[in-house]
């Protein structure tokens, strides 16, 4: 909570010359935080299992190529925001970070389908993603992150306007492990394909129209009984 308030030479002066860091939280911290900064930090701890750079607005994609060559343990990498992450960099990250369990990737806008099959081909063990805020990111991405990722719990979709409703039925079939899934703002994802996923007690961020108000659009306008109506 902090963080924010660190002044850069504090920031420095403590860390220069530990080599031991498991874990680094440096969320929202864009006022101070370059690669200036960072970089020294992360080449000299190889054991670090766990970064959070949430909003750090300021980095460039070279922090995540550092993360990548010099984190082999990684588990856990918070990229949200931090619209700097490309294909090339996030390919460095699959490439030697075999081990990540959970990735959040919200609102990494340059990243596209073929980025993130990239990263779920290469990270079999992940159990946590998050693709959210990223109109570039469809169907294949998801359905590749299904067959790939068989240990998945948690996948973030809020907001993925191409995601369409064929990817959520390979999601169903392939992660029998899906503990929630979040599809708010999925405006072409309708109850037909998350039906399988509630009855098996997945947790769903958008309820199901309710069977009244069905009845009644099919009345009104024709609309087949499976709308998924999202506020």
């Amino acid at each position: 909570q902090i963080a924010p308030a660190i002044p850069r030479a504090a920031f420095l002066t403590l860390l220069q010359d530990n080599k031991v860091l498991q874990l680094l939280a440096l969320q929202s911290c864009s006022d101070w935080l370059t690669d200036g900064e960072l970089l020294p930090v992360i080449r000299q701890n190889h054991h670090l299992q766990h970064i959070q750079l949430k909003g750090c607005a300021q980095l460039s994609c070279q922090a995540l190529m550092a993360i990548s060559l010099s984190c082999p343990n990684l588990r856990r990498l918070s990229l949200a925001h931090c619209e700097w992450v490309d294909s090339l960099s996030l390919r460095s990250l699959a490439d030697h970070c075999k081990a990540l369990e959970a990735v959040d990737l919200t609102a990494c806008r340059q990243l596209k389908d073929e980025a993130i099959c990239y990263l779920v081909q290469k990270c079999s063990r992940l159990k946590s993603l998050s693709l959210a805020v990223n109109a570039n990111v469809g169907d294949v991405a998801v359905e590749e992150t299904a067959k790939c990722c068989p240990e998945l719990e948690h996948l973030d979709l809020t907001g993925c306007l191409r995601v369409k409703n064929d990817s959520i039925r390979v999601l169903a079939e392939y992660c029998p492990k899906l503990r929630s899934l979040k599809v708010k703002h999925c405006h072409n994802v309708a109850e037909s394909s998350l039906s399988v996923l509630r009855s098996r007690g997945v947790e769903l961020d958008v309820e199901p129209l309710p069977q009244t108000a069905l009845v009644l659009l099919q009345d009104m306008a024709g609309f087949a009984p499976f709308i998924n109506l999202q506020i």
